[in-house]
């Protein structure tokens, strides 16, 4: 189911650039129209500053694109293929997902190529890379196993890329571009208790051998959280549109 996903995303050839190339776009236009007029307000380079949200904006892409194609799916009545030859809903949903994970780390790895073209330089140890890593793969994971859900719930693929809208604004609203104390104090408030913020902090603090505090375990919880709920939900909408 894996290979099915990521086959589909070969030869949808629009999408997968766009999921590749938009976030490498919004680097540049962040670094260099951006980046002068707000970068003091950060104290470091702001290309060092905003590549963390940044790449969190690589999985929001992506997200896109695993709801859209599971919705595709329950259309276009594959799926009604699959269960009769005894292919569990869980499969064809995890085949989404790992493939969603797949393509978002190729996003991630060509940004960071790209952010280290343009003075990107982190300090991190092998461990904090190591360590990074695995908060941005469980963040990945959670948000597809999110947007897998919202393909069950959504009745079209353009009402399902429409909802996921929501889930790819979330780092607009955080540390990812300013910092939070820069924000009027109702939505500094919201910035510091979404989930995007401590991830995206994580990942900074890691990279630049800062100290990372509690930021990791409160980004790993909510990354917990929101997969137990989503493979959940998943699971019951699944059963109820194959019903």
């Amino acid at each position: 189911m894996t290979g099915r996903s990521i086959r589909l995303s070969r030869r949808n050839v629009d999408a997968l650039i766009t999921a590749l190339a938009l976030p490498a776009l919004l680097l540049l236009i962040f670094v260099y129209f951006f980046g002068g007029a707000i970068g003091g307000q950060t104290g470091t380079r702001y290309v060092t500053y905003v590549v963390p949200g940044v790449l969190l904006l690589c999985a929001g892409f992506g997200s896109s694109s695993t709801a859209v194609a599971v919705t595709e799916d329950l259309k276009g009545g594959i799926v009604d293929r699959f269960r009769s030859l005894d292919v569990s809903g869980t499969a064809i949903l995890a085949g989404h997902v790992l493939a969603s994970v797949a393509r978002n780390l190729l996003a991630t790895a060509l940004v960071l190529a790209l952010a280290f073209a343009i003075g990107f330089r982190p300090s991190a140890s092998p461990a904090a890379w190591l360590a990074a890593v695995a908060v941005l793969v469980a963040f990945v994971l959670a948000l597809s196993w999110l947007s897998a859900a919202v393909g069950l719930l959504a009745r079209s693929p353009e009402a399902a890329s429409g909802y996921t809208f929501f889930v790819g604004f979330l780092p607009y609203p955080s540390s990812a571009f300013v910092p939070t104390d820069t924000m009027p104090r109702w939505l500094a408030a919201f910035s510091d208790h979404q989930p995007v913020t401590p991830v995206i902090e994580s990942l900074r603090t890691l990279l630049l051998a800062q100290p990372p505090g509690t930021a990791p375990w409160v980004a790993l919880a909510w990354c917990g959280g929101i997969l137990v709920g989503a493979v959940g939900v998943a699971g019951v909408l699944f059963r109820r549109r194959v019903a």
